[in-house]
């Protein structure tokens, strides 16, 4: 059967639509965006060819609506509807709506989808077809002989609807959240445990079947690395299987193909297992035991067992490390598949290697924290945008560029960053350097976090189990590339930098900055606070002989601009790119405008403390404030209530996400400020703890 495909909607947005949008254009194909209303100005509906608005602002309001997607590709006079990935795109109910509409679906079919829905009934599909899986355990059932435990929601994925149990007494609480979590993020309840493997590998392959009987496996990835059981760094091919080696890869290819064989898929997917690291690895007898007796390998086998979490029915978020060592176009592929092309006999061959990192605003050192708020800048050096690279370089998948303002309604993440390279050292040492030179304005984010995970030992290693975030310490990933000593001289180029600005219009002597004396005089001094809270002065007098920095011996000014001031520190010259956010006072003072300081390798954030303080502005003792904007989706304590630090007083849902709020110390609580669905803003007030009496 053909369906000639000549206008393509993406019932998605942000760097998903981007990335399909950049395919469809390539291949001759006009496009059609959707969008809510905080996104009628983001970057993938400007590329699009023609744009319709899906009024509202939650997902439930608009991408989660089927009638109105396919109702926006009637009046586009779009012929195809491409899902991307979450939202719909794992939706059976919309896929057979799309092809009752007339339309082409550009997924699998809907029953393949179905089957796959569930994770409790696919578990039990894969069993029957020889792949091996781990046994589910009813909520209602669970000993303490079944402990630890993984809660994981049965209709979706990504992290969310999921949680570790390793006491019997944290059971019925953990069940109810990933019920809350599940109901929000995919509007179906329905949780299953499963036993929780504490040192596994997350690995994956990509599978791709046409309708003629055709199914690849278009190479393996390593996604072990992960925070909150979401993704954080991925990786083709997979350094598990690499160093197994033997015929491991042979026997995932063998389950993938079966796994996607037993269902009649059509279109990209993704078959999910967890891996064993071998007899060497913690916690890993029942992984092995499992994968020998579903692969039909020697009972006596200990290394590289694996077994089937998952069949994701859709695109994944790391695609790209496929496509930079495979060489195709996997978005082209779902649309050529979708048309009724036949794939070639052959699969595709795999070369050099990939990574990829999600840059994410959030703070990792707080708890991964989402953000909120307008990206200023974001430039991240690259050698292409989405597009296959022919040479070693960096790729950048992202629909956000300067100006865009992440939402509360929406994930976090900024940007794919992608590497490819003949070998893995490479590969790690070209994406770390992408990232540390990239100027990222306006939020806290994960970037420092992903540099450090690049050039660590274990990493380098290829050693990266799921549980590699906790061994190596969050404290030493998330640690600020720039010393102190940086941020040091940091904040005096800020300094220095604002006094030529603050002479910039001057009338007479304007080529010398603010400050300047022809006699000695005091020292200028201007105080900063870090993102994390730190305080810094920066004292200098400029004279006749230069600048005079008392605190900085080694270090002298060579040039001053309003936007570079260049330092040199112990005889190494550096140029500090100096921007800034926010309107400057009648005076010419920043007051609480944030500075950027950029130079090779770091940066830094700084937020200028005024000379004077505003008293209606000064917290009381005790204020317990929103860390994220968000609703309050329970309360669990009442005015006048004694609390004991670490205990959970509420929980706020942010960008899908539960996040439970904990008394910060022991005391009352004096001022109970919030209710069951109120909408936060960061920094307003929770609660007020106080001593007890």
């Amino acid at each position: 059967m053909s369906n000639a495909i000549t206008s393509v909607l993406v019932a998605n947005r942000g760097e998903i639509a981007c990335r399909v949008f950049t395919t469809c254009k390539k291949m001759g194909l006009r496009t059609v965006a959707v969008y809510s209303d905080p996104d009628a100005d983001a970057p993938h509906v400007r590329m699009a060819d023609s744009a319709v608005a899906l009024p509202g602002s939650t997902s439930a309001e608009t991408y989660l609506r089927p009638e109105k997607i396919i109702a926006a590709a009637r009046s586009a006079g779009a012929d195809a509807i491409h899902p991307g990935y979450g939202f719909l795109s794992e939706n059976a109910e919309f896929a057979e709506a799309v092809a009752a509409a007339g339309l082409v679906w550009i997924g699998p079919p809907a029953a393949a989808i179905t089957a796959m829905g569930s994770k409790v009934n696919a578990k039990e599909l894969m069993a029957s077809a020889g792949v091996p899986v781990l046994t589910d355990i009813d909520p209602d059932s669970v000993t303490e002989a079944d402990l630890p435990l993984l809660i994981k929601a049965s209709a979706g994925g990504g992290g969310r609807g999921m949680r570790i149990v390793r006491e019997l007494g944290e059971l019925a609480d953990a069940v109810a959240a990933a019920r809350r979590e599940a109901e929000s993020a995919f509007g179906d309840p329905t949780v299953f445990c499963e036993p929780y493997i504490e040192r596994g590998h997350h690995i994956e392959v990509q599978v791709m079947a046409d309708e003629h009987g055709t199914v690849w496996a278009v190479g393996e990835r390593e996604c072990s690395i992960q925070r909150r059981h979401q993704k954080v760094i991925e990786e083709a091919p997979a350094p598990l299987v690499e160093r197994v080696g033997g015929d491991m890869r042979e026997r995932l290819f063998a389950a993938a193909r079966a796994a996607v064989e037993s269902i009649g898929y059509r279109g990209a997917g993704t078959v999910e297992f967890l891996a064993d690291a071998g007899s060497g690895a913690s916690g890993s007898d029942d992984v092995a035991d499992a994968g020998s007796a579903a692969s039909g390998s020697d009972d006596d086998r200990r290394d590289g067992k694996f077994f089937f979490l998952e069949t994701n029915t859709r695109l994944q978020v790391e695609h790209p490390v496929t496509e930079l060592t495979t060489g195709i176009d996997l978005v082209e592929w779902q649309i050529r598949v979708a048309e009724g092309e036949a794939l070639p006999a052959e699969e595709p061959a795999t070369n050099g290697h990939a990574i990829e990192v999600r840059l994410y605003a959030e703070d990792p050192a707080h708890d991964w924290q989402p953000q909120s708020g307008t990206v200023t800048t974001i430039d991240l050096p690259a050698s292409a945008r989405f597009e296959q690279l022919d040479r070693p370089g960096v790729r950048v998948d992202s629909g956000i560029a300067d100006g865009s303002e992440i939402s509360t309604y929406y994930d976090p993440m900024l940007a794919k960053v992608i590497s490819w390279a003949p070998t893995r050292a490479r590969a790690a040492a070209m994406l770390a350097r992408s990232l540390a030179d990239a100027k990222i304005h306006g939020l806290v984010t994960n970037r420092d976090m992903l540099v450090n995970t690049l050039r660590d030992e274990t990493f380098a290693s290829g050693d990266t189990d799921t549980a590699y975030l906790d061994t190596v310490g969050l404290d030493v990933l998330s640690a600020p590339l720039a010393s102190d000593d940086d941020v040091r001289v940091a904040a005096v180029a800020a300094a220095l930098a604002q006094s030529a600005a603050n002479r910039g219009g001057a009338r007479v002597l304007g080529s010398l900055p603010s400050g300047w004396r022809n006699i000695a005089s005091d020292y200028q001094s201007k105080r900063y606070v870090t993102a994390s809270g730190e305080e810094v002065d920066a004292r200098y007098r400029i004279g006749r002989r230069g600048v005079d920095l008392p605190d900085l011996a080694d270090s002298v000014v060579e040039s001053i601009a309003a936007d570079v001031v260049t330092i040199s520190t112990a005889g190494v010259t550096r140029r500090y790119e100096v921007s800034v956010v926010g309107a400057a006072g009648a005076s010419g003072a920043m007051g609480d405008a944030s500075v950027n300081v950029d130079w090779p390798g770091a940066s830094v954030a700084l937020t200028r403390v005024p000379r004077y303080t505003d008293p209606s502005a000064q917290e009381r003792p005790g204020s317990l404030l929103a860390p994220m904007p968000g609703s309050v989706i329970r309360v669990a304590v009442a005015e006048g209530d004694t609390v004991t630090a670490g205990q959970p007083l509420l929980w706020l849902e942010a960008m899908k996400m539960e996040h439970t709020i904990a008394a910060p110390s022991d005391g009352v609580v004096s001022v109970l400020a919030v209710e069951e669905g109120r909408q936060l803003s960061v920094g307003d007030v929770l609660a007020v703890i106080t001593e007890a009496e």
